[in-house]
């Protein structure tokens, strides 16, 4: 069974009759008038946190030099 059937027996299970025809006329309606959508829904998170995860290495290395080990006791 594919997503879509899987979400339409969802549906069928939680509606009832008239709150199914008026979800289908709505996503008509949405259909319709696709083209004032977005094509890409808006990240809240990202848009927020603009800089979360955004890592960079830097090129030189942190040691120039050798750093002795002390001896363990």
């Amino acid at each position: 069974m594919n997503q879509i059937s899987r979400f339409v027996i969802w549906i069928c299970s939680r509606f009832n009759r008239e709150q199914i025809e008026m979800i289908v006329k709505e996503l008509s309606t949405v259909l319709k008038n696709r083209s004032g959508l977005p094509s890409k829904p808006k990240n809240a998170f990202k848009e927020q946190h603009p800089n979360y995860r955004d890592f960079y290495v830097d090129k030189t290395p942190p040691f120039t030099d050798n750093v002795k080990k002390k001896p363990r006791i």
